[in-house]
């Protein structure tokens, strides 16, 4: 299931990073990892805030869609 279908407040486990070898390349330096926890904060104007090794990012629907949970 794609990050965007996840219910904010539940922890979350990556399983799969699509996309291109840039987006991967950029979601791993932010911190998504297969095999991370990743809990969904809250979704505002399509934009995803998420908590991720003690850190909160903002990604767009489009980045988040690409993260297989």
């Amino acid at each position: 299931m794609p990050l965007v279908l996840a219910p904010a407040g539940q922890i979350n486990i990556v399983k799969r990073i699509g996309g291109t070898a840039e987006i991967r390349q950029f979601l791993e330096t932010l911190g998504f990892i297969v095999g991370s926890a990743v809990t969904v904060i809250s979704e505002n104007n399509g934009n995803i805030i998420v908590s991720i090794k003690n850190s909160r990012i903002a990604i767009g629907k489009e980045i988040a869609q690409k993260i297989i949970i």
